[in-house]
């Protein structure tokens, strides 16, 4: 069983500094549990250094051992949570953590541009079912910092309250959120 979302601080930040901790991650949450072999083949890693990865994130409290699952030889990983979120602010005055904090979103961005892209190659298949459901929406809003924390809050909230078990008929769907500002042309330094 996994808990919803972990919130990111200082200490768990550093275990998803790594973009291949980030993608072992998403596959156990996107896929199921897995053993680092598996894992390991599908990104054209070694086991051991899935394993080893693996094995960090679990000491962090991303990921544990499956005991439903393998044997002495055979060890099983699954996600502890659904999700993630990582609040800016936490990070912003702490010059420590901001390796970490760039590398953690720079690896996220990455992954999310992968997602959208492996939806647009998989388009028709899709088509029939979902093509009046799917949303893909680019706004540029004037608003003040309180506001656009306003705004984060609300979508996130709505994005809770669909969080449930998985039925009969579902498929997974991912859902991103960013809000950001971004400097006009006359700004740039």
């Amino acid at each position: 069983m996994t808990d919803h979302v972990a919130r990111l601080n200082r200490r768990t930040l550093r275990a998803l500094a790594h973009p291949l901790r980030i993608q072992l991650l998403e596959l156990l949450r996107a896929d199921g549990p897995a053993t680092a072999s598996g894992l390991g083949e599908r990104l054209g890693e070694s086991s051991g250094t899935t394993s080893w990865h693996l094995r960090q994130l679990a000491e962090y409290g991303f990921v544990a051992e499956d005991t439903d699952r393998g044997n002495r030889r055979e060890r099983w990983w699954r996600s502890v949570h659904d999700g993630h979120r990582m609040d800016a602010e936490d990070f912003l005055d702490d010059p420590d953590s901001a390796g970490a904090l760039n590398s953690y979103l720079h690896a996220s961005v990455q992954l999310r541009y992968a997602a959208e892209s492996q939806f647009i190659a998989e388009l028709d298949h899709w088509r029939e079912s979902w093509e009046r459901t799917v949303l893909f929406d680019d706004a540029r809003l004037s608003l003040t910092p309180e506001e656009t924390r306003a705004l984060s809050e609300d979508v996130l909230r709505v994005v809770d309250r669909y969080r449930r078990e998985p039925r009969a008929g579902d498929e997974t769907v991912v859902a991103h959120w960013a809000a950001f500002p971004r400097r006009h042309d006359g700004e740039r330094s």
